[in-house]
């Protein structure tokens, strides 16, 4: 049929009384025939949509179909409508929903429409899902040998609910997490049968595991091939299994992303060796290795509104002196940091899960108020704690770590002291500058400890779980140099997935610095006060425009508070649109917060993933101003700032 404007269209709705697919899809391509669609990549799809769906995300439906809209920019790629192609997804959307728990679900109708030009089509596809086919019940059979915290917490993780659909992915999805539960307890033969019967109603289903455990084991021998320049001692200590010890499939996998993260291997595997059929009290375990290069160089650039442009420079030797050691050279140019910094981390300190990083540097920090030169070297001491099995659905991160700082450092304060007041003088005094030049210098001797735990699926760009961070240090006392203070920060982030696509984060982060118990922060050094604002702070203000000013001009604190929230969402392909709001404040005073008069911002973002994460541009608005601040010697008129950047802010 033709519309008014001459547009061709056509409507095929399917009967009832067409029961098997077959006669359906003779039916349409019969109905396409009679359209005189041309193929041959000559209609192009200009759009796709599906209507009736409801319980399942369109996005998944979308993602198996082969007939796919073009892209609406004029270079993007086109996709074309083919008989075939369209006929075979009408049964792809009955066993998409069938594999989901819907088994009524049906295709009632279609629509094409082509354009005036015949070049064109827009297709919309009418689905009716019927009704699901509900988990009733879950059964378990043969799982007494765990233990019944396991087990019960085993019940909570599946994937699979009782009074949810019978998704058949989540089902098998849940059969595995049952078997790993069985390897992670010493049962590496274990089987598990998933059955299914109708239960209390035609749409009701009780679902059964059957565990057949096995014979508990335990670890073998251990045969190690592929290495070449790394001896068998270096593989064996790095990894967390040992011949005798219970059979735990969490310290097979351990143990080969272990050996992976030495980056001295490109590929490593590690698995047990047994016979099908066979079930020995011993598993002999079989690591495979391939070793790469040992030195490698990695060059990088980028920009960023606060850093502008950036070049690096990253060479390191994986296995310096062998024992898949590593030797690291860093360096760095741009308007903020430039400089060099040697690192050697050792990756195995009595246990495989402790390791010692020594850094050397030489590196200088531009900040808005102050710059920084650092010379000198640290030693941290690291251990990671044992991660969760694999029956976990969150694998948590957990290490703590202890570094020595010795390092001597002298710093300037870059506002020209002629152009302050007697009152911020007297406090930069108080801070140590030398009132005749700005500068200040020392030695810093601290130790720190710090404290990282987290459930999070990603670094650069979390989608769900949390993070825990810690910092602790002391400096002077009976450590020496010339700065005394005691430091504690503590930050957490959460991140939660919002109806299967938006994702909320939240960040908390607060600290203190000073010498506890004095009346004055004399010995703490001015560039360890805090300052707030910019592209991962309070982004409606500038880089260090946020803390205590005098005469207009910022002089950082002893205390700090800082709170963002995002809400992101995908906006279209991999580029996601960001609400955020963040609130915090910097005061003068050590361990001294006082929350009735934090600074607020509001804006909106965007996103663009990208392999090396996403490409962030934020523009954020002050909700209350910071009265009497000076930016770039001038009063600060603008209530906004704009800032561009690689990765997340949290």
């Amino acid at each position: 049929m033709f519309n008014g404007s001459g547009v061709r269209r056509f409507t095929l709705k399917l009967s009832p009384g067409l029961h098997t697919l077959s006669r359906v899809i003779a039916t349409v391509g019969v109905f396409l025939l009679l359209m005189g669609c041309r193929e041959d990549q000559t209609v192009a799809v200009t759009s796709l949509k599906i209507t009736g769906v409801r319980s399942i995300k369109a996005g998944q439906l979308r993602s198996v179909l082969a007939t796919t809209a073009s892209s609406r920019l004029p270079w993007g790629q086109k996709h074309y409508f083919t008989r075939q192609q369209f006929e075979a997804d009408l049964k792809r959307i009955v066993a998409f929903y069938k594999d989901r728990g819907f088994p009524d679900a049906k295709v009632t109708s279609f629509d094409v429409k082509l354009n005036d030009t015949q070049d064109g089509a827009a297709i919309t596809i009418n689905v009716d899902e019927g009704a699901p086919a509900l988990v009733e019940r879950i059964e378990y059979q043969g799982f007494e040998v765990l233990p019944p915290q396991h087990f019960t917490e085993l019940k909570e993780r599946l994937p699979l609910k009782e009074r949810a659909p019978l998704d058949r992915a989540l089902a098998q999805a849940s059969r595995e997490s049952t078997l790993d539960e069985f390897k992670d307890h010493g049962y590496p033969y274990v089987s598990v049968r998933l059955t299914e019967r109708e239960g209390s109603d035609a749409h009701a289903r009780v679902i059964t595991f059957s565990a057949t455990p096995g014979t508990q084991a335990r670890y073998g021998a251990i045969e190690i091939t592929g290495n070449t320049s790394v001896s068998d001692e270096v593989v064996r200590r790095q990894m967390t299994i040992r011949p005798g010890r219970l059979f735990r499939l969490s310290q097979v996998q351990e143990s080969q992303r272990r050996l992976f993260a030495l980056e001295t291997f490109r590929f490593v595997n590690v698995e047990p060796q047994v016979e099908e059929g066979e079930q020995p009290a011993l598993v002999p375990i079989r690591t495979v290795l391939t070793e790469g290069k040992h030195r490698k160089v990695n060059f990088g650039a980028g920009y960023g509104s606060e850093e502008k442009a950036r070049v690096s420079m990253d060479w390191r030797h994986v296995n310096f002196f062998g024992s898949a050691r590593m030797l690291q050279l860093q360096s760095q140019y741009s308007s903020l940091n430039r400089g060099a910094r040697l690192n050697f981390r050792q990756p195995y300190f009595f246990g495989p899960r402790t390791s010692v990083l020594l850094t050397g540097q030489s590196w200088f920090t531009r900040e808005p108020i102050y710059d920084l030169n650092t010379n000198g070297g640290r030693v941290t001491v690291e251990h990671t704690l044992a991660r969760r099995g694999p029956f976990s659905q969150r694998r948590p991160d957990t290490s703590v770590s202890m570094t020595y700082i010795g390092e001597f450092q002298s710093s300037r304060v870059t506002e020209p002291l002629a152009n302050l007041d007697p009152e911020a003088i007297r406090i930069l005094i108080q801070a140590g500058v030398d009132p005749l030049n700005g500068k200040v210098r020392g030695l810093l001797s601290s130790v720190g400890f710090d404290f990282h735990h987290s459930t999070a699926d990603s670094a650069i760009d979390a989608k769900y779980g949390y993070v825990l961070n810690g910092h602790l240090e002391q400096a002077g006392r009976l450590l020496g140099g010339d700065f005394e203070f005691t430091e504690g920060i503590v930050e957490g982030r959460y991140y939660v997935p919002i109806a299967g696509r938006a994702v909320l984060a939240v960040k908390a982060r607060g600290g203190s610095i000073g010498q506890i118990g004095a009346a004055s922060n004399l010995k703490v050094p001015f560039y360890r006060r805090y300052f707030l604002g910019g592209a991962t702070s309070l982004r409606g203000w500038g880089r260090f425009e946020v803390s205590p000013i005098f005469d207009g001009i910022p002089v950082g604190g002893h205390t700090m508070f800082e709170s963002s929230a995002e809400l992101r969402a995908p906006v279209w392909g991999n580029l996601s649109a960001v609400l955020f709001a963040d609130g915090g404040n910097v005061w003068n005073n050590g361990w001294d917060w006082t929350f009735n008069d934090m600074k607020y911002d509001v804006g909106p973002g965007l996103r663009y993933l990208t392999p090396i994460g996403p490409i962030r541009a934020d523009l954020g608005f002050q909700l209350n101003r910071i009265d009497g601040l000076l930016v770039n010697g001038k009063p600060e008129k603008r209530h906004f700032r704009f800032h561009f950047s690689i990765g997340q802010a949290f």
